[in-house]
């Protein structure tokens, strides 16, 4: 076992927080302003975790490489705590006090491996604008301790010197789609190739996870569904690999990621990873 101490300094949560403002307002919908459509995405490998909310056990052995929601999270404050599985609430890992939680927008919260390795959470804001007949969207998040990197679809770069936790995305005509992620500038693979059905109507977003250094690399995938239909409310998000059934338990999750990212107030203390 060995120890990494999670540090965060007020300068840094300021600046999150001032990205997180930026998201909400380039995601909000007027008419569900009072609530947020959130899913969370594991991509720390090696570490699940238990998560508290308000003192209560709600989700239990949340696994690496799942997809939570999505929920409609409703404003409000909540008391969040991790664990490390079966251990106690006295003995958390991370906690957050107090966690004002705002509304009115479509927002990945992202649990990953930073540049450096080190354990990080950054919120995205979900592209669910309206796309025309016969198109899909493809979203690439580059969330792995790799160095820069080309996305290529049918062996041709897409998207190109994508950095950790950048994203790039474009509009393309539905289909199935072989992609891979190379190094930038590179014929070196360093994932996949693998098929992705872009179909119409959905956004898919894909998720690089994992360490190249530790050979944990992976992708998580999530889909946006609904987005030639005029928007009647917040277009919501599935992915391949998501749970379901643990609505409160969600809220816990999506409560902390947005904590982290809004206020800065959380209380980081050191884990033990394997």
């Amino acid at each position: 076992m060995q120890s990494t101490t999670f540090r965060r300094t007020a300068a840094g949560a300021a600046t999150a927080a001032l990205a997180f403002a930026g998201l909400s307002l380039v995601s909000a919908t007027p008419a569900l302003a009072a609530t947020s459509q959130v899913s969370v995405v594991h991509g720390i490998p090696g570490t699940p975790v238990d998560v508290y909310v308000n003192g209560e056990k709600t989700v239990d052995n949340f696994q690496p490489g799942k997809i939570a929601g999505p929920l409609s999270l409703e404003e409000g404050s909540y008391d969040i705590a991790l664990t490390e599985p079966g251990a106690a609430l006295t003995e958390a890992i991370l906690t957050v006090d107090d966690a004002a939680v705002p509304g009115g927008a479509n927002i990945s919260l992202v649990a990953h491996l930073n540049a450096s390795g080190q354990p990080a959470i950054t919120p995205f804001a979900n592209d669910v604008s309206r796309l025309d007949a016969g198109q899909a969207r493809l979203i690439v998040r580059h969330t792995a301790a790799a160095p820069a990197v080309d996305v290529r679809a049918g062996g041709e770069p897409v998207f190109e010197d994508l950095t950790n936790p950048k994203e790039a995305k474009a509009d393309l005509p539905a289909g199935t789609v072989s992609a891979d992620v190379v190094l930038a500038g590179t014929d070196d693979v360093a994932i996949g190739p693998q098929d992705l059905n872009l179909q119409e109507g959905t956004a898919t977003i894909v998720y690089a996870i994992g360490s190249a250094e530790a050979d944990t690399l992976g992708v998580v995938a999530q889909t946006i569904k609904g987005l030639h239909s005029a928007p009647g409310g917040v277009p919501s998000g599935s992915g391949g690999l998501a749970d379901r059934g643990l609505t409160t338990g969600w809220y816990a999750l999506a409560a902390l990621g947005l904590l982290l990212v809004v206020t800065g107030a959380a209380r980081l203390v050191p884990v033990r990873r394997s």
